[in-house]
């Protein structure tokens, strides 16, 4: 059973509250960036694709706490995320100067990459509206306390904005474990947001701050060294993507440093090329370790996102009381389903997560 219990459906106006920022993001498809004469649009963000997964997959109440810029550009992020179905009771419209001097809305443009071509990110996100939001910029004990959430869910994207983003996080945890509201945490460690601003020293100070908050920590091999500090004993360069064993003794590390972990989980990928991936899954709970299948040369169209919805994913099992070992496979067959669509967001159903996890083939369903 669950290391944890959560609040009451009946007590909450939500399941699930994101923090953090919502980019456009601008797709070339088959092309690339820097010679495209087309894009594709979406919306997404490491922390609000989480919610969204929740929502559009699972079914659960998902609302995102982030701002945006009054101006047909945010507008247009604002429809995207009613068609994701996230509630947006708690975004700042922040007013447009003309031009964006003061705020803008960030952008990310992406290339899926394929064959021996890796996926490329290359993001224009500086003094965004959310990388402007600090302490005080919500009531966190209303929506805590008033109104009511289940799980809330943010990450080291939001953290590593900029200066007054963590201050952000660290008032929201506190508010959200005085009301009893579990807290998650994806280290989502990403080289060019702490590059300008101190490197992989300020991510672990940073991270390391925030840390002693959360209840469920989330991330990969890179996060957990890059942004924690955590050396993974025994790794072999080789495989470093599919060794359990050195992940195992890594989360060992992190929980001894920081008991307060219910649980810890992480991706297991190993690149063979941008669109051959093995992909797995672990999770540290109840003082035990639970393996999702591992899906060896699992095909990708499109790998961004497939992280946050293995968070959607594992969040929905432990919400559901499912069994931990059930909630891991919950975590990585949906990421593995949602690495088969374009953009960042799910397109999957809970049946269809549950006939992958079952073994299900990919034969026509009709």
């Amino acid at each position: 059973m669950p290391a944890f219990e959560l609040k009451a459906e009946s007590e909450c106006k939500w399941d699930i509250v994101s923090l953090g920022e919502v980019m456009l993001r601008l797709d070339p498809g088959e092309q690339r960036i820097h010679t495209t004469r087309a894009f594709k649009v979406w919306e997404g963000g490491g922390e609000y694709n989480v919610a969204r997964g929740l929502k559009r997959c699972f079914g659960k109440r998902a609302a995102v706490a982030t701002a945006l810029v009054d101006n047909p550009v945010g507008r247009l992020l604002e429809d995207l995320i009613f068609q994701g179905g996230v509630h947006m009771d708690y975004v700042r419209w922040v007013p447009y100067d003309g031009i964006g001097r003061k705020a803008r809305i960030g952008l990310n443009f992406t290339e899926r990459g394929y064959g021996v071509r890796p996926a490329v990110g290359c993001s224009d996100r500086a003094n965004s509206a959310a990388a402007q939001l600090k302490k005080g910029d919500f009531d966190w004990n209303a929506i805590f306390g008033r109104d009511g959430v289940r799980w809330f869910h943010t990450g080291g994207i939001f953290a590593g904005l900029s200066q007054t983003t963590p201050d952000v996080v660290i008032e929201a945890m506190t508010a959200a474990r005085k009301h009893g509201t579990l807290v998650s945490y994806d280290l989502n460690y990403r080289a060019s947001l702490w590059k300008d601003i101190g490197g992989k020293e300020k991510a672990v100070e940073v991270n390391r701050t925030i840390a002693p908050l959360v209840d469920v920590m989330i991330g990969n091999e890179e996060d957990f060294s890059s942004a924690l500090g955590f050396e993974i004993p025994g790794l072999d360069p080789g495989c470093s993507r599919l060794n359990p064993d050195s992940f195992k003794k890594m989360i060992a590390g992190a929980v001894n440093v920081f008991p307060n972990f219910k649980a810890v989980a992480t991706t297991l990928r190993n690149a063979k090329t941008a669109t051959i991936n093995d992909w797995g899954a672990v999770l540290y709970m109840d003082g035990s370790f639970y393996e999702a299948l591992l899906r060896e040369n699992l095909e990708i169209l499109d790998r961004v996102g497939g992280g946050d919805s293995f968070a959607s994913g594992l969040i929905y099992g432990l919400m559901e009381q499912k069994t931990p070992d059930e909630a891991v496979n919950y975590g990585a067959a949906h990421g593995a389903l949602a690495m088969t669509t374009p953009g960042d967001t799910t397109t999957a159903s809970l049946n269809e997560v549950e006939r992958v996890m079952k073994g299900g083939t990919a034969r026509i369903a009709r």
